[in-house]
């Protein structure tokens, strides 16, 4: 075989393989998400392949479900990765957060918001409470960008900046050892942007947010 068109035949397997490799860690990450969902019956999104790009989106959630809490999800290699924070997010840094990381969520649910029906996982009322973009606070530049915060993330100690409408400047998730798995703090750093005021996430919804009104129409307190 002539040794340019071997060369091309091993290049062309060598880059088809890759993206097929990216696929697969991609929708594995996403099987515990797929299998506790109906799509027939949810309007939640279905799992769909993200490219990142320059820059990285970060969202919080609020969730009125069996209990109302809020969801923090960063993107990441392709999804969200995602804790639940029971009392919601501070802008205080003496408040330590308990955000206990769940499931990998797509992409495109950063954009969701509505109802879950009765009968689905996690039924109730999703509407986004803050949302905008996020780096590690030495402002590293994509690819490396993503690979730093992994690398983070599996030592238990992910630090982040902040760029939302609510949430600004600089957070850490630190993974609790002791604890279960899935149990991590979220933090905020003393910066220009905290305060060193009482923080209850709840005084910063709207009145007219779709879970208060639901809250006000069922008197409901939370």
């Amino acid at each position: 075989m002539d040794i340019y068109l071997a060369g091309f035949i091993i290049t062309y397997f060598s880059i088809a393989q890759k993206p097929k490799n990216q696929l697969t860690q991609y929708y594995m990450s996403l099987n515990k998400y797929t299998e506790k969902r109906d799509f027939t019956k949810s309007p939640e999104p279905a799992a769909a392949l993200k490219t990142s790009g320059a820059t990285l989106s970060f969202v919080v959630q609020r969730h009125k479900a069996s209990r109302l809490h809020y969801d923090f999800r960063l993107e990441l290699n392709g999804v969200l990765k995602s804790w639940a924070v029971p009392k919601g997010p501070s802008m205080n840094p003496k408040d330590k957060r308990l955000a206990m990381m769940v499931e990998d969520h797509p992409y495109d649910y950063k954009n969701f918001e509505g109802i879950i029906p009765e009968g689905n996982y996690g039924a109730g009322i999703v509407e986004i409470w803050d949302e905008g973009s996020y780096i590690d606070i030495t402002n590293t530049a994509q690819p490396e960008l993503e690979k730093k915060l992994m690398d983070e993330l599996n030592a238990g100690n992910i630090k982040i900046k902040l760029f939302g409408k609510k949430l600004k400047g600089e957070f850490s998730l630190r993974k609790l050892k002791a604890k279960e798995d899935n149990a991590w703090l979220l933090i905020k750093h003393n910066d220009e942007y905290a305060t060193l005021e009482a923080y209850d996430s709840e005084k910063e919804t709207p009145e007219n947010s779709p879970i208060n009104k639901w809250l006000a129409e069922n008197k409901k307190t939370v």
